[in-house]
Order: C-alpha cells, then structure tokens, then sequence
C-alpha cells in the first residue's frame, strides 16, 4: 500500500511520501473496512489527521487535489471541513474530481444539520451511519443532504499496533460504501461517478 501525508508550510501543502505509520487509528479503520468488502483494492493512504485526530482544512484540500492528480477512481473522505472560507475550494474540487471521474465518497458531519464540505454537494456521495449491523445493508434518502445511510454505530474496526475497537461514526459508514463502489468499479470501470451513484441507488434496501 502506498502512503503519503500532507505537510503543511503555512497555508501552502504539498504531498509527500511517508511510512505507513497512522498516528491515531482512524485511517487503519477505514481501510480495513474498505478492504473486507474490496480485498483486491489497491489501497493508497494520504495522511491528513494529527495525533489529535484532527486537521486544517487546507491541508484537506491539498489531499483532494492530489488524489485528482494520481488518477485514483474512488476516494473515501472519513473526514469533512466546515470552514466556509474554504467552500470555494472544496466546491471546485468536487466538481474536478466529477469531471475527472473519481468517485469522491464523503462522511457527513456527525452533528445532524451542520453543514460541512465537501459532503453537501451533490457531485459527491454523501454517507451517514445507521444502527443494523450488516456491512451490506445500505439505504438511499432522495433527501438532501445525506443520500445513503450504511453501518456506523457499534462496528468493529482495526485500530493502530494491530489493536481493534468498537467505533460509531460517519467516518465507519463512509468507508462501507467506499468499498462498494470500488466493486462497481471494477465491474464497470468506465461508470461515471453519476452511474455509480445511481446503481448503488438502485441496490439500496427500502428503507423501513
């Protein structure tokens, strides 16, 4: 798995290549969802949390823009900005992301009805977390500004040193849709992120 970081000189980032060393677990978690519903993933890391499990949203953006860059097809963001100075930014990535055919699949912010980037836009997959505890059951809400639910409530997760913990979060949600969307990728590589959305739409449980 390749792995690289964000590294931050002010308000100006660059991407680096680094160890594989995640400093709190998160990234761990995330990708041992993705990689029990995807096992033959190519997985690539880009470090953006600190040891507080937090980032500037800048160094955020820098991540989005160079995983535009490497041609990635799907992108799990178990992460989310709620700085309105950077909406521009994030909006124009998304859209670049869209046009580039990267399918961006984004956490929603744990605190229902705030807002946060790039997860309200609708060129992205947006995902909160629901309580079944079944890795392939997820719903589609036409409402915005959430569009699937999947399991996020009590899942167990690898955590760092090869630890595990049980985890609630849209951080654990995300990736369960993530990992779906790399099969529907490799079934049909050449979807566009708009296609992708729409079979997993139509894949979805009804709700209820």
């Amino acid at each position: 798995m390749r792995s690289v970081r964000v590294e931050l000189d002010g308000n100006t980032g660059r991407v680096v290549e680094d160890d594989p060393i995640d400093v709190v677990g998160h990234g761990t978690a995330c990708a041992g969802i993705i990689h029990a519903l995807a096992p033959e993933a190519d997985l690539v890391s880009v470090r953006v949390l600190g040891p507080k499990n937090t980032a500037k949203g800048i160094a955020f953006a820098y991540a989005i823009d160079w995983i535009i860059d490497q041609g990635v097809g799907v992108a799990n963001l178990s992460l989310s900005s709620r700085s309105d100075e950077l909406y521009p930014a994030f909006h124009d990535l998304a859209d670049a992301a869209y046009f580039a055919n990267l399918v961006l699949v984004c956490a929603a912010s744990n605190h229902p009805g705030q807002s946060s980037y790039p997860s309200t836009f609708a060129s992205v997959i947006s995902v909160a977390g629901h309580d079944l505890p079944d890795p392939r059951a997820w719903y589609y809400n036409p409402r915005p500004p959430v569009e699937f639910g999947a399991w996020g409530v009590d899942v167990p997760v690898a955590w760092r040193d090869g630890g595990r913990i049980v985890g609630t979060g849209n951080s654990f949600a995300a990736p369960q849709i993530a990992g779906f969307v790399a099969l529907i990728r490799s079934a049909f590589p050449t979807a566009s992120p708009f296609e992708v959305k729409s079979i997993l739409a139509a894949g979805a449980r009804a709700a209820g």
